[in-house]
């Protein structure tokens, strides 16, 4: 898979997210809902296994996927709390990195059992 497989996954991805954020003007709980799908998560294994051809890597890429994502969640919890805490959007995304962060080392924590 050469140059133009790059290229393709590029466009595709960047389509998504253009798509997303476009949306989100108009419609953002639909543009929520889109982005809350898999879509990311089904177009990277689909590309992974393509590009590699190992179904055992491309397994465990899915288990750790399932265990990334609610990892992940944490990066929103203050967002959940800001209107009850006066939180702004600045210091709601400071905060939720930092949480993501903890969420990294669960993840690589739990994956070890997996």
């Amino acid at each position: 898979m050469g140059a133009i497989w790059v290229f393709v996954k590029v466009g595709i991805a960047a389509g998504v997210i253009t798509f997303s954020s476009w949306l989100a003007g108009k419609k953002p709980e639909l543009a929520g809902f889109i982005i809350a799908l898999p879509i990311a998560s089904l177009i990277a294994l689909v590309f992974s296994y393509m590009e590699h051809k190992d179904g055992g890597a491309s397994i465990t890429f899915a288990k750790s996927i399932l265990i990334g994502v609610p990892a992940s969640w944490l990066f929103f919890v203050p967002f959940f709390f800001a209107d009850k805490y006066s939180l702004s959007f600045p210091i709601c995304y400071v905060v939720g990195l930092g949480l993501l962060i903890i969420g990294y080392f669960i993840h690589q924590f739990v994956m070890k059992f997996v």
